[in-house]
């Protein structure tokens, strides 16, 4: 197998046996790629001087620490395929430390900015309010990501199951409580569209009815809701639903290896960016029940 085939192997197993979106694909092509050029060959026979050479260069071109980790990865994740499939015998990233990140906090609204996104989406008007009101109500019941919702079929939260089994990164599924809200605010939207010709494929379907709506189209929505609820339009998105979800559930009690299965996270590493609502929480916790508190406070 050629060299430039072995990058297109990578790319066909990430596909077939990881269930890599076609967004995914194209990053690990595109940070390929991008290796290729600073080599000015195949990326599939660099040695480790040419990853540490690739990083300093990444660094002195000013690119951001969260873009080389995620260029090193896609390197780490091709050279472990190589290794393992027996194209190479040696791993050229194995010595090469990723940048320090910086620690950043997940942005997420408050209980009462979600209350208020909730009652401007029930009181928009037509099909475009439907949408914004069960987009909302399920994600922010679920923490659903956002292709996860686009992908919902028509027939989704159509019956009286307290669960839904979805499908998430990798194929892995894992099973979601649902609230009545949720399927109440599916079952307006389904009746909506319904009688339309040609019968919709997908609970959000986008401008032509047999394809799903666009996660571009769905973020402008939920702008446009922020709008209508007072809200600063560049705090919300659907990952920060996906994050308030999050924080809310821990700031109300729950644990985190229970967020962990909800959230579909394969690492509980990943979870733990909302350790700081934990924190919180705990200190509050002292702050009111600790003897010692509440002897200085009285």
């Amino acid at each position: 197998m050629t060299e430039d085939g072995q990058v297109e192997a990578f790319l066909e197993m990430l596909a077939a046996e990881r269930g890599a979106a076609r967004n995914t694909l194209a990053a690990y092509q595109s940070d390929l790629e991008d290796f290729a050029r600073f080599l000015g060959g195949s990326p599939a026979a660099a040695r480790p001087d040419d990853v540490a050479g690739y990083m300093a260069d990444l660094a002195k071109a000013g690119v951001a620490a969260r873009t080389q980790a995620r260029r090193l990865s896609a390197l780490r994740q091709f050279f472990l395929f190589l290794l393992r499939e027996g194209f190479r015998g040696d791993n050229p990233v194995a010595d090469v430390e990723a940048p320090r990140l910086p620690q950043t906090l997940p942005k997420y609204l408050s209980e009462a900015e979600v209350d208020s996104l909730l009652g401007a989406a029930r009181e928009w008007p037509g099909l475009v309010g439907l949408k914004a009101a069960a987009g909302l109500e399920i994600l922010y019941a679920t923490g659903l990501r956002v292709s996860e919702l686009l992908a919902l079929p028509a027939t989704a939260l159509a019956t009286d199951a307290a669960v839904i089994l979805i499908k998430g990164k990798g194929g892995k599924e894992r099973i979601l409580p649902l609230s009545a809200l949720a399927k109440q605010a599916a079952a307006r939207l389904r009746d909506h569209t319904r009688l339309k010709k040609p019968a919709p494929r997908y609970l959000f379907s986008g401008r032509q009815p047999r394809q799903p709506m666009t996660r571009q189209g769905f973020a402008l929505l939920l702008k446009q809701l922020a709008v209508r609820a007072a809200i600063d339009p560049a705090r919300l998105s659907p990952h920060v639903l996906r994050h308030s979800f999050a924080s809310h559930l821990l700031a109300r009690g729950a644990d985190l290896r229970s967020l962990q299965k909800l959230l579909g996270h394969a690492d509980i590493s990943t979870t733990q960016i909302y350790t700081h609502v934990l924190a919180e929480r705990l200190q509050r916790l002292v702050q009111e029940h600790h003897p010692l508190a509440v002897r200085l406070e009285k």
